[in-house]
Formats: structure tokens, sequence, C-alpha cells
């Protein structure tokens, strides 16, 4: 698999269980980045777009949404990825801006992939359908084990867990365990942030990876 894009950008995806602290990590990444002029644009998964923001409300709010198969999931993931890379993602790139994505394919080969037991290959082939030639330069995973995760979103004080959130501890350990695979197989592009250490030593770590691997910033 290609790791990527042709585009002249840089995509770098942020990927993790839920209360990982990806937002908080994409948000002070930014800042290093604008501090250096580079134009940075940040977006999430499923949304980025009007209609991929509509798809998310399915996906996550909507009343009948526990009914729903494995298979309708993840069509409805790249659907929303697949609209997001080509509206707003690949414009970016190409004008050389780096994209920093909340979540991006990785999550659909393991949440769907591996947590919801579908197959791989129609998985990837629907992946790469979706991205087409956009592929992540780096892909930086949040870990934190799973109590931690359930603890975090428990903790949160706004709405009430969203269906991905209300998933059991089972299903997260495959989450979390899907995601460390992953680095395994591609560790030329995902690299692995202990998720449990305070926010400055993860954006330290976060930083010090962008600038070693993609010869970002000053050392």
């Amino acid at each position: 698999m290609a790791t990527k894009t042709k585009l002249p950008g840089i995509l770098i995806s942020f990927e993790g269980s839920e209360g990982s602290g990806k937002s908080t990590q994409i948000a002070r990444l930014a800042e290093h980045l604008q501090k250096i002029d580079r134009e940075v644009l940040a977006t999430r998964e499923p949304g980025g777009t009007e209609i991929g923001e509509q798809i998310r409300n399915i996906i996550v709010h909507n009343s009948k949404g526990d009914e729903m198969c494995a298979e309708t999931e993840l069509l409805l993931f790249t659907a929303a990825r697949a609209q997001v890379v080509r509206e707003v993602i690949a414009p970016a790139l190409l004008r050389g801006a780096i994209v920093l994505s909340d979540r991006f394919l990785d999550s659909s080969t393991v949440y769907q992939g591996i947590a919801r037991n579908l197959a791989p290959d129609p998985v990837n082939q629907i992946n790469r359908f979706a991205v087409g030639e956009v592929m992540p330069h780096l892909t930086v995973v949040i870990d934190v084990p799973t109590d931690v995760s359930l603890a975090r979103i428990r903790q949160r004080a706004s709405d009430l867990p969203d269906r991905m959130e209300r998933e059991n501890i089972e299903f997260y350990k495959k989450v979390r365990q899907g995601y460390l695979l992953l680095a395994e197989q591609w560790p030329e592009r995902v690299v692995v942030v202990d998720g449990t250490l305070t926010p400055d030593a993860i954006e330290k770590k976060i930083w010090t990876a962008v600038k070693q691997r993609l010869g970002l910033g000053h050392a």
C-alpha cells in the first residue's frame, strides 16, 4: 500500500480510541506548524463537509443507530471520507498545505475491520476506493489503555455518550490492539505515542516525530 500522496502538501492523520486526546493534540500541533509559517487545515472524520456532517449525525446520533449493521457503518464512514478527501483534503494538499485529520482510513481498518470482524479484503478495497491516491505521510496513534479510555468517556460532562462511545470494553480492547497491530505493520508511517503522559509531554513527542519523520520545523 502506498503511504504518500503525490500532491505537494502533507497529510498527518491522528488515530486512537475514544478519549485518547486527539483533538487537543491536533490543536497543539497546528500551533507549532503555524509558527513556522505553514498553512494548516484541520478536519475530522466523519465530517469536515456539510455532507460528511450529515453522515456523522446518522452514524453517531440516529435513534435507530444501534440497529446499524457493520457493513452499513463501514460504507457510511467511507462515504463521508470520500467527500472530505475530494472537497477539502485534496484541494488543500494541492496548494501545499499541511492537513491534520482527526481519523482517516485506518479508523475503518480498525473499528470496522478488526473490532467489528469484517473481512480485511473488502474493507481495504473500499478504503482505497474512498481515498484514491491520498494517503497519510504520517499517522499518529495516541495509545491509552482501554480502562483509561472508558473512564475518560464517562468523565465528559457535555453530552450523553454517542453510539460509538457506548460500545463495551471488549470492543475497545480490539480497537486498541488493532491500532498497535497497524503500527507494527506500517512502522514507516505510523508512530505510537503514550496517551497516559501529560498533554505537554505528548505534544513534545508528536512534534519531535513530525520534525524527524517529515523534516518540518527546527531541531
